[in-house]
């Protein structure tokens, strides 16, 4: 519009200068110019350069940057394990078995018992559920048996089952949604008459789902349910299981803000409840979401392993059954890494090693962004040791044989693709190569040949944030580039890791836009689940956004002001969900700071976002009214100075599009300009469709592209 309004002028000044006799050399001007904008306009249809496209290509419909992962099934007493592989003379898939230590591979029976669900400890039965209803089958004759028949489409759901150690009994939760309010959605089954779709939805304060625990006997008959504590405003279930025998039931209860855990024991029969294990904290209790919660049982019963963040920091403590503390198993002042941190998800269970006496964990004591395997006696009675190798910076997975002598082991780092080979523990010797991703590694070398910087950023008051930073290929340091910033800042998820963590960084994309000319930077902030302290992640309660939205602020200023080469005046941001919101939060209150914004699915009202994730970090409105209007986007939308592009869903299930609806009436009423981009009956991720991956980030680089100038100044 600019240069329309110049071209105008000139137009005026023509007229002028003709009278007195400079008319044809400054027509001829004039037409140049328009020929000029003309140019440009078209040009501003397709403003990513063909290079970038293609690039963007290569990594969205052709997946030439996805890595390769290897699955294999270990055997029962770990000799060996099984994968699939697809046989060449027949194209059909094989199950195929190889030998731990020879490596042998032998073609096994390819015809499986098909299994639905858990297997009876004698494996000779099927527990499993169909719509909500559960069923055994007896293996062998394909008979069936109705456990349960209550259940409905919508509303009453029976899972979570296990088989009692003898057989003869399951235990399992019953989800009843029946008093959720039901959502409607427009199903696209047709332009002119699309139908109604309803389905349950509890957001923040409203009634969420109930729950109940029964005990069935495996050949059928009435549930018996356990009188558990159940409040008016709800409660959530985390681990349910027999408690190693057949005659008492565990379980796992949290309050409904999850502020409280208590590990009750139930008998099967009489339903008298006990309680061995409580904990209470003002923001949140570990196991919130899962990834740190439940228990492991040693000793025949007689003891058991809990997580718990109780003094500062999240370690593995022993208990008696009775409750009483006997040893922590992990160091003070370092945090175990749960699943909820990693880029492999793993449940910290299924590291118990007692015949050989040791607790398998992982930690990174000196980088929060790495991850490491450790292991400490299980008697608490020595020092932990580091089982990984000291040469081997960056991130490490494992999947353990059942002895825990062998391991499947995964290395990477931010910048190279992850390595899968078999190991042999504790001396973590390697015996083979199982997936070396050299395909990757070759594509890397054409088209992602810079490197990732990890950096640390100190913004005062003893908070030093970690982040990443990549910089174009032809990057000169005496000069002056544009930063496009990639934030997420919520409680979810961390995204700076020194790990090929291509999924959760977007980092092949990065690249791109970073040869683009921009300096393309990422910075984790407090309230991430970082292994730095339960106060470090603990300390965006009870207000998410605010936090956030400063400190990520202070990390870009931090930066320019430590590098001369940053451009403070060209500053974007972009982001996806939580990300989404907080670049809302960046171009709302640090209109400063920020240019250009770019906010994918966000949830710019938290109090219409859902109950089992918003309630963790806010509780309910009604006990924190502040705490949401602090929070929400909507209620800063009149700081919007920069460009702003908001992209959604309209079939969105988790961040409704209503609640971003409301954003663009209140920026519509405020009078401000903003761009707008919905993809029809698209979910959260956006990748329903061919072609909706790509062109979303097309969509992302031609408003940069268009609203933040690239190159260096």
């Amino acid at each position: 519009m600019n240069t329309l309004i110049k071209l105008n002028a000139l137009k005026t000044l023509l007229r002028h200068l003709i009278r007195i006799g400079l008319g044809l050399a400054i027509a001829f001007l004039v037409i140049s110019c328009e020929k000029t904008v003309e140019k440009k306009s078209s040009n501003n249809q397709n403003v990513v350069p063909a290079e970038a496209q293609v690039r963007m290509r290569a990594i969205f419909e052709r997946g030439e940057f996805d890595a390769k992962t290897f699955t294999a099934t270990w055997l029962p007493d770990g000799s060996g394990y099984t994968v699939m592989e697809l046989d060449s003379g027949t194209n059909a898939h094989v199950r195929v078995g190889y030998d731990v230590v020879s490596g042998e591979r032998s073609v096994l029976d390819s015809l499986q018992i098909e299994i639905r669900g858990s297997v009876s400890p004698d494996g000779m039965r099927d527990l499993y559920t169909d719509q909500g209803n559960l069923y055994i089958r007896d293996i062998s004759s394909n008979q069936t048996i109705q456990i349960t028949n209550d259940s409905t489409s919508d509303t009453i759901w029976n899972g979570n089952t296990e088989w009692s150690p003898d057989g003869r009994q399951i235990v399992y939760v019953q989800r009843d949604q029946s008093n959720v309010r039901l959502r409607p959605m427009l199903m696209p089954v047709d332009p002119s008459y699309p139908k109604v779709r309803y389905a349950r939805y509890a957001r923040v304060g409203e009634t969420i789902p109930s729950l109940r625990v029964g005990v069935a006997a495996a050949g059928g008959g009435n549930t018996r349910w356990l009188s558990i504590p159940a409040p008016i405003e709800g409660f959530y279930l985390g681990q349910v299981s027999w408690a190693e025998n057949s005659d008492e039931v565990l379980i796992e209860w949290f309050s409904r803000g999850r502020n409280k855990r208590d590990f009750l024991m139930a008998n099967a029969k009489t339903g008298q409840l006990t309680s061995i294990y409580q904990e209470s904290d003002s923001a949140w209790v570990a196991g919130s979401r899962r990834w740190s919660g439940g228990l492991v049982w040693i000793r025949e019963g007689g003891a058991f392993i809990i997580m718990s963040e109780k003094d500062g920091w999240r370690r593995a403590y022993v208990y008696s059954r009775n409750g009483k503390e006997e040893v922590a198993l992990t160091p003070d002042s370092v945090d175990i890494i749960d699943g909820l941190s990693s880029t492999f998800r793993y449940d910290w269970r299924n590291m118990v090693d007692e015949a050989g006496g040791w607790f398998y964990y992982y930690a990174s004591p000196d980088n929060p962004i790495q991850k490491y395997l450790y292991r400490a006696p299980l008697n608490g009675g020595g020092e932990a040791e580091r089982i990984t190798p000291e040469d081997q910076p960056g991130w490490h997975d494992y999947d353990f044989s059942p002895d825990f002598r062998w391991a499947f082991h995964t290395y990477s780092t931010f910048n190279t693709p992850p390595v899968t080979d078999l190991v042999e523990l504790p001396q973590h010797s390697r015996v083979r190569v199982l997936e070396d991703n050299d395909e990757l590694r070759a594509n890397i070398e054409t088209f992602a040949a810079q490197s990732t910087e990890l950096i640390q950023l100190d913004i005062g008051r003893g908070v030093v944030m970690d982040a990443w930073m990549i910089k174009p290929s032809d990057f000169d340091p005496s000069r002056k580039y544009p930063v496009f910033k990639y934030v997420y800042g919520e409680p979810a998820r961390q995204k700076v890791l020194d790990s090929w963590n291509v999924r959760y960084t977007n980092i092949n994309f990065h690249r791109m836009i970073a040869d683009l000319g921009y300096i393309v930077v990422c910075i984790d902030g407090r309230g991430t689940p970082a292994p730095k302290g339960a106060a470090w992640r603990r300390a965006i309660f009870p207000n998410l956004g605010p936090l956030s939205t400063d400190e990520q602020a202070a990390g870009v200023l931090e930066i320019g002001r430590t590098r001369p080469y940053i451009d403070l005046s060209r500053v974007g941001i972009w982001g996806w969900s939580g990300g989404g919101s907080n670049t809302l939060n960046a171009m709302f209150r640090k209109p400063d700071v920020y240019h250009v914004g770019i906010a994918v699915v966000p949830k710019p009202q938290p109090d219409l976002y859902h109950a089992s994730f918003q309630e963790i970090f806010m509780r309910t409105i009604e006990e924190n009214p502040g705490g949401y209007r602090q929070s929400a986007p909507i209620n800063f939308a009149e700081g919007l100075k920069g460009d702003l592009l908001i992209i959604h869903g309209t079939g969105e299930t988790n961040t409704h599009l209503q609640i971003v609806e409301g954003l663009v009436d209140r920026l519509i009423e405020l009078g401000k300009q903003f761009d707008y981009m919905t993809y029809p009956n698209r979910d959260h991720g956006i990748s329903e469709g061919e072609g909706t991956s790509l062109h979303l980030r097309m969509q992302i680089t031609r408003y940069l592209l268009t609203h933040l100038p690239p190159g260096p100044r």
